[in-house]
């Protein structure tokens, strides 16, 4: 492995500089590494606009905040249910509305391991459809806006990329054969990497390279992720491995993201997370992403494929 370009310690938000006047837009960001990743874009001076689904949790989470860092902090919530396009679209247009730039949109939420097939009501399997789709949406919809702010767009993947099939099902992307919770959540975490990828191609054609996508992924961290959607043996397995050197905190978990949307100068071709035992734990840097991430023939087709599902296109 290479050596570390952040040094032994790897990166840390130690490097961010002054964010007085950038905005940053964060999905899921009432617990876990998206809340970290806001209460550290914050302590720095920037504005954050938290896209979350519940709004009650929401809003407890800004006065948690507010407690904790003062009045002044420039935080506010738009409500947003990934699972749902129509709710995508919704939030989507407010963040237009209301926000004048964005230098980093961090898609950070998602759901995992849902123990039995479940479709959303645009019809495709849960994980898929939120994990996927939903921030291929959010992404498409506000790609203008980060274009104007010379932004970037990091998505929050997974390991789980390089678990399960290591490719994508276009023959039943719904699962309706030999589901699994692992395999489902493996497949929607591969998609949004891949089409991470994807559009780093797609933008470097149309000589618009002011734009950056990066993708990452937080290790094995301790997070509510496997809590909320998990089936009760996934919850009990994972509660036990919290407790054990191969998982590192929240906080940790949010580095890798915070690097992806502050690091001058950082390579897009990289895959960023822990780079310790297994990718799990460790300093934070870039590390091997796997060539089926990568395979250009797939990852075109999912993007048309993407297109024609959702009805949106991206205007690059």
């Amino acid at each position: 492995m290479e050596a570390n370009k952040f040094g032994e310690k790897g990166w840390t938000p130690d490097r961010i500089g002054d964010l007085n006047g950038k905005v940053f837009v964060v999905t899921g960001t009432t617990s876990g590494t998206g809340f970290e990743a806001a209460k550290i874009l914050l302590s720095k001076g920037a504005k954050v606009v938290m896209l979350n689904r519940n709004s009650k949790k929401a809003q407890d989470t800004i006065a948690l905040l507010k407690q904790n860092m003062g009045n002044d902090i420039d935080v506010n919530n738009i409500q947003m249910d990934l699972s749902k396009q129509v709710s995508v679209k919704k939030a989507a247009e407010e963040v237009l509305k209301t926000v004048p730039q964005v230098d980093a949109l961090i898609c950070n939420a998602a759901i995992a391991q849902v123990p039995k097939q479940t479709l959303t009501v645009d019809g495709w399997e849960s994980q898929m459809g939120t994990n996927y789709y939903g921030n291929w949406t959010l992404q498409a919809l506000l790609f203008p806006l980060i274009e104007k702010s010379k932004g970037r767009i990091v998505t929050v993947g997974s390991l789980g990329y390089d678990m399960g099939i290591k490719t994508i099902k276009f023959d039943d992307l719904n699962w309706e054969k030999n589901y699994t919770p692992n395999n489902a959540y493996s497949q929607s975490k591969l998609a949004q990497i891949m089409s991470t990828y994807e559009l780093q191609d797609r933008l470097k054609k149309a000589g618009k390279t002011d734009v950056k996508a990066y993708a990452c992924h937080p290790g094995s961290s301790r997070t509510n992720l496997i809590n909320t959607s998990g089936s009760f043996m996934m919850k009990f397995i994972f509660n036990m491995m919290k407790l054990s050197p191969l998982t590192q905190s929240a906080e940790k978990g949010a580095y890798p993201q915070l690097m992806c949307a502050t690091e001058p100068n950082l390579d897009q071709s990289g895959f960023y997370g822990p780079t310790g035992r297994s990718n799990w734990v460790g300093p934070v840097g870039a590390h091997k992403i796997e060539p089926h991430a990568k395979d250009k023939v797939i990852a075109t087709r999912l993007w048309e494929l993407s297109e024609k599902e959702t009805g949106v296109k991206w205007n690059i």
